[in-house]
């Protein structure tokens, strides 16, 4: 999963993206409101974590020019302004969730992943498909009951996949959830991880949709 960090504070910043990325997120983060507009119109995230107090475009501003776009990507405010009429504007304006600065960092990734589920579709929380069962809070696998270990960059091109049975994702669009900025790409990067998942799991959890794609079939 892609993540795009909002936040202008260099300490709270580097704290969340050290843990995001400890969890096998692929994280971009900018700092003002204008590199953050930028960043939502180049590229394609699965969650916006978005403080409100931004220099050069506040994040409420972000937020409305996000949502004006049509752009459905779920959206976490996270910031130090407490007031009732304040969570009201930010959740009036297209906000998911709200979380209160300071925030403990294991609530910040149980509320996104809780976003993470609602976007596909889903209340429960682990998936599960033809004895594959998946946790996204805990990162375990099963098949059949066995426990099964994936690399953190098996389990990116998998989770997006299995949580939406039927969705055709194209490799740009695996590499997205697999890579931030900084990050070097190989060529054929997604083929040798859903190649790992299929050696483990079994060859026939994913297709390929030749020329299109990957996706796990519905049932």
């Amino acid at each position: 999963m892609r993540l795009l960090l909002i936040e202008d504070d260099t300490m709270i910043g580097e704290a969340v993206l050290d843990q995001l990325r400890a969890e096998d997120y692929a994280v971009d983060w900018v700092r003002d409101g204008e590199m953050a507009l930028t960043a939502l119109k180049t590229q394609t995230y699965d969650l916006v974590l978005l403080d409100l107090g931004l220099p050069r475009l506040d994040g409420l501003e972000v937020l409305r020019a996000l949502r004006a776009r049509k752009l459905r990507v779920p959206v976490l405010i996270a910031t130090a302004r407490d007031s009732v009429q304040q969570k009201v504007q930010g959740l009036d304006a297209g906000a998911d969730d709200y979380i209160l600065k300071p925030y403990d960092l294991d609530e910040l990734l149980a509320r996104i992943r809780a976003l993470l589920r609602r976007a596909a579709g889903r209340a429960e929380p682990v998936y599960e498909y033809k004895g594959v069962s998946i946790c996204p809070a805990t990162r375990e696998v099963s098949v059949a009951g066995e426990p099964v270990v994936l690399s953190a960059r098996e389990w990116a091109v998998l989770e997006p996949l299995l949580a939406r049975p039927g969705l055709l994702l194209s490799r740009p669009q695996l590499e997205e959830k697999l890579y931030g900025w900084k990050d070097d790409i190989s060529s054929n990067a997604v083929e040798v991880y859903i190649h790992g998942v299929r050696k483990k799991l079994g060859a026939d959890l994913i297709q390929n949709v030749r020329g299109l794609g990957y996706m796990v079939p519905r049932v």
